[in-house]
C-alpha cells in the first residue's frame, strides 16, 4: 500500500453512544477525557489502557474503567479506542484493537513512517471491518494538500522550527552545540521517513503531512533550531499544477504540557466531534 493512499477502510457497526477506550492517560490522555466527559459526550462509558505498573494503574479515575491488560479491554467491548500513547502501542496494540473489529483513532502518527507497520494495521482494519483514522494534531491546510493531489503535486516541504533547547535529547545535539546557537541553524534534512526514524517525538506533524500529501519518501522535512522563536511552528509549501500554497502555524504548548502542542490536543476532538456526527450503519 502507497503510503499517499493510506486511509481509513471499513464504515463499523456501533450504539448511537460508542464506548471509548483512551489508550494512555498522559496529558493528551487526560485532556481529551475531561472533553469527553464535560461536553464532547457526558455519560458515556469510558475506559483505559495504561501501563502495568505505573501510577495511573493503581488510580482510581472517575467514570473510566482502567486496564492494564489488552485482552481485558477487549472484554469490555469497546466501539472505539483513541491512542494517545505513543508508537509503541500503534504498533502492539492498535492491530489487535482493529482485527477485532473496533475502531481507532491514531494520534502518534509517526509510527507510520514505517511501511510494514501501515501494511499491518490496513490488514487487521479488513480483517476487522473497523476504521483506521488519523488524526491532523498540530498541522493545518491537510484537506487543500488531499484536494492538490487530484491535479498532481511537484513538491511538498515542511519546515519545522523549535528553540534550540527544545531539540535536546535528540539527534540535534550531534549536528550542533544547541546551547551555542544564535541564528536560525539546520539540524535535519532529508525525507519524512528518515525524519520518523530520526526524530520520532516529532514526526507526527511530518507524517500527518506525509498521509496526505505526497507520501513518506517524496515529502521533504527540514528541522530548525531557532533561537528567535519561542513557540513550535509548523511551516507548509506545496506547489503543484493547482498552483502554490504556503501556510505557516505558531502553535502554543497544552497548558499541562509543555512538550505538547494545545493545536494537537483540539484536533484529537474536533475528529472526535466529526465521528460522532457520521451516520451509523
Amino acid at each position: 500500500m502507497d503510503q499517499s493512499t493510506f486511509q481509513p477502510t471499513m464504515t463499523s457497526t456501533f450504539p448511537a453512544t460508542p464506548r471509548i477506550a483512551i489508550l494512555g492517560l498522559g496529558a493528551i490522555g487526560r485532556n481529551l477525557l475531561a472533553s469527553i466527559q464535560s461536553s464532547l459526550l457526558p455519560g458515556a462509558q469510558v475506559a483505559a489502557l495504561v501501563r502495568a505498573g505505573s501510577d495511573t494503574a493503581a488510580e482510581q479515575v472517575p467514570g473510566v474503567d482502567i486496564f492494564t491488560d489488552i485482552d481485558a479491554l477487549l472484554h469490555w467491548k469497546p466501539d472505539l479506542a483513541i491512542e494517545c500513547a505513543g508508537h509503541e502501542v500503534v504498533r502492539s496494540v492498535a492491530p489487535l484493537l482493529l482485527a477485532a473489529g473496533v475502531d481507532v483513532m491514531l494520534v502518534s502518527l509517526g509510527a507510520l513512517g514505517d511501511a510494514a507497520l501501515r501494511e499491518s494495521l490496513a490488514a487487521a482494519a479488513r480483517a476487522g471491518r473497523a476504521r483506521l483514522i488519523t488524526v491532523s494534531g498540530a498541522i493545518g491546510g491537510l484537506d487543500a494538500l488531499a484536494a492538490a493531489r487530484g491535479a498532481g503535486i511537484s513538491s511538498v516541504v515542511y519546515t519545522g522550527r523549535k528553540p534550540p533547547q527544545a531539540w535536546r535529547g535528540t539527534p540535534a545535539e550531534r549536528v550542533c552545540d544547541l546551547h551555542a546557537v544564535r541564528e536560525a541553524t539546520l539540524v535535519f534534512e532529508g525525507s519524512a521517513a528518515d525524519a520518523a526514524r530520526l526524530y520520532p517525538q516529532n514526526a507526527n506533524v511530518t507524517a500527518a503531512v506525509a498521509l496526505a500529501g505526497v507520501g513518506f519518501d517524496h515529502t521533504a522535512v527540514r528541522l530548525m533550531a531557532d533561537p528567535s522563536v519561542t513557540r513550535n511552528v509548523h511551516e507548509l509549501d506545496v506547489e503543484g499544477d493547482f498552483g502554490r500554497f504556503v501556510i505557516r502555524l505558531e502553535n502554543r504548548a497544552l497548558p499541562a504540557n509543555a512538550k505538547t502542542s494545545w493545536l494537537a490536543a483540539l484536533s484529537i476532538e474536533a475528529e472526535l466531534r466529526a465521528y460522532l456526527a457520521a451516520p451509523r450503519r
